[in-house]
């Protein structure tokens, strides 16, 4: 009795564990076959790319704002305002860069996404792709690709905008906002990232729904941990490819069961 009592307790940490080892457990799968990095390249590139334009015009706009709108002096409490008003602006500079890689890096990145998730498919079952690879065939996907992600994106933003109409309610709006956005933050990144193998497998956005929330202890622990990448600094700069291998693995542990086709 206290054996299957234990159990039970564990199994839910062990599988919240699981899910948030994925994005990590996607560096040492890469490192062990070198082929799958040329994928990375341009993804890399991209975000290397957002991240340097997003934190230059960041500070630079801040920067701007402060010259022009606060007010100097030599007393200690001006040097000081000045400081913590820098403390707010490199916050704020962090969320505009998470909001880039979360939108503009993985709209533009898509395509390449996509392929590299196909790609580390055929290595896990070891069975190649029915297409071969072509030009053709990639920019008719990638048209396709971005299509998707850009209704994630819209999806995401819309959903940011209503959490925050709630917030604006009185007395309830603040305790609610502080709950759910941060869970609909860990939904989106789960169902973008895993959005990659499920279109493939002709998934609509309802039954890809209902695969993330009939494991949502697995999958909320994926969302941390592609989080935590995100938040790290510098390894920013691969989350995104770590996120769509490790959902990649993720599929190929827990794949769909018989009830749910």
């Amino acid at each position: 009795m206290i054996d299957s009592i234990s159990s039970m307790t564990v199994r839910p940490v062990a599988s919240f564990g699981r899910g948030f080892a994925y994005p990590f457990r996607a560096a040492g799968f890469l490192l062990k076959r070198p082929r799958l990095l040329r994928y990375l390249a341009i993804p890399f590139c991209i975000n290397l790319l957002i991240f340097s334009l997003s934190v230059y015009f960041g500070i630079d706009l801040f920067n701007g704002l402060l010259e022009q709108y606060l007010p100097t002096g030599d007393a200690w409490y001006w040097v000081l305002l000045n400081y913590l008003a820098w403390i707010v602006a490199f916050l704020l500079t962090a969320v505009l860069v998470f909001f880039s890689f979360t939108v503009v890096g993985n709209l533009i990145a898509s395509p390449f996404n996509e392929l590299l998730s196909e790609r580390a498919e055929e290595v896990v079952s070891g069975t190649a792709s029915d297409q071969p690879f072509s030009l053709r065939r990639f920019w008719s996907e990638a048209r396709h690709a971005m299509g998707v992600e850009l209704k994630k994106q819209l999806f995401f933003i819309a959903g940011m905008i209503a959490l925050f109409m709630v917030n604006l309610i009185p007395a309830f709006g603040a305790p609610v906002y502080a709950v759910l956005a941060p869970l609909f933050t860990l939904f989106f990144l789960v169902v973008e990232y895993l959005g990659f193998v499920l279109m493939r497998k002709q998934l609509r956005f309802g039954r890809q729904r209902g695969y993330v929330l009939k494991r949502p202890l697995l999958m909320l622990g994926f969302g941390c941990g592609v989080f935590c990448l995100l938040a790290i600094p510098l390894l920013q700069f691969f989350c995104i490819p770590l996120a769509v291998v490790g959902a990649t693995l993720l599929w190929c542990d827990f794949p769909l069961s018989a009830a749910e086709e």
